[in-house]
């Protein structure tokens, strides 16, 4: 006998703005427990002391996060300079002081070699695999390891203003991959004052932004009201918002049927669309599949089911 899944068939994203203090996990458990969801996910982990733009992919929306996860990202981050520390944010012990304060002339002039393609190194608190084992682990074990550089990509890196010596706040806007703490490292190792990350928010996660979210105590606010599970509906945002930079492609209930099963499409006829590569599949307004066109043919990867 099949076991019967705990929680409600909800599907769609919600934008949380996670508030600081507690970590992406819990804030996905929470959501979850509010919608009574079967199924919850995130798209992009925010650090405990971090607070902003958390899409949670609740149901068949989970099929979608990969095209979240692989957007850009924008963030404003404040640094304190004089201070590096072991988790390159205000949580882990001083590593290395300086006296030294830059102006923000001094800092200006070293933006250029932070943005485009750069090679960085993450922190040792982080997620990064290293044989096996993620680096956060192995460094609050106090072992001795190395993490490789690798690339990554930073399209805008601008300094928003200069509150006084020992701060300064950022913009960013960057690619998949790219710490924002190890940014915070490195520009003040190249300054010669050291800093950390004291105040971080993500302000942007591919389609979803700062004024697409809705806070934890809100969220509870309209689940204890008359609106209730209603109105908890009424901001969750469709499974296909996720998938707004690739094409959609309307499709007849048949196409649609046997795109459910598994099997492809021809796209046939003078009015057949152009298109090469991926895009998901509509049938009157309602999401059917994510594929890949090849040759004239829709073959589906993901098929969605957002009646239970």
């Amino acid at each position: 006998m099949a076991r019967r899944k705990k929680g409600d068939p909800v599907h769609g994203w919600l934008v949380l703005d996670k508030p600081s203090g507690i970590t992406s996990t819990v804030a996905v458990a929470i959501v979850k427990r509010q919608f009574n969801a079967a199924k919850a996910g995130h798209a992009g982990t925010l650090d405990p002391l971090a607070s902003g733009v958390l899409p949670i992919a609740l149901g068949e929306a989970t099929k979608t996060v990969p095209f979240v996860v692989d957007g850009s990202k924008s963030y404003r981050f404040t640094v304190r300079w004089g201070v590096e520390t072991k988790s390159d944010d205000a949580e882990g012990d001083a590593a290395r002081t300086s006296d030294t304060r830059p102006s923000r002339s001094d800092i200006e002039a070293v933006l250029d070699q932070f943005t485009g393609d750069i090679m960085q190194t993450p922190p040792i608190y982080s997620a990064i695999k290293v044989a096996g084992a993620r680096a956060y682990d192995l460094a609050r074990d106090g072992e001795d390891f190395k993490i490789a550089a690798r690339q990554v990509h930073v399209s805008r890196l601008a300094v928003e203003s200069v509150p006084d010596p020992d701060h300064c706040v950022f913009e960013a806007d960057c690619g998949k991959g790219t710490y924002v703490r190890a940014l915070a490292r490195d520009i003040g190792q190249l300054l010669g004052c050291f800093g950390h990350v004291s105040a971080l928010r993500r302000t942007r996660v591919g389609v979803f932004g700062d004024s697409d979210t809705i806070s934890l105590d809100k969220l509870k606010e309209i689940s204890h009201s008359a609106a209730g599970r209603e109105g908890l509906m009424q901001v969750l945002r469709p499974v296909e918002t996720a998938l707004d930079d690739i094409p959609a492609l309307a499709i007849s209930g048949d196409d649609a049927a046997r795109l459910k099963r598994g099997q492809a499409v021809l796209l046939r006829g003078r009015d057949a669309p152009i298109l090469k590569g991926p895009v998901y599949a509509t049938s009157r307004g309602n999401l059917v599949a994510l594929g890949e066109v090849k040759h004239g043919e829709l073959r589906p990867k993901r098929v969605f089911n957002l009646h239970g």
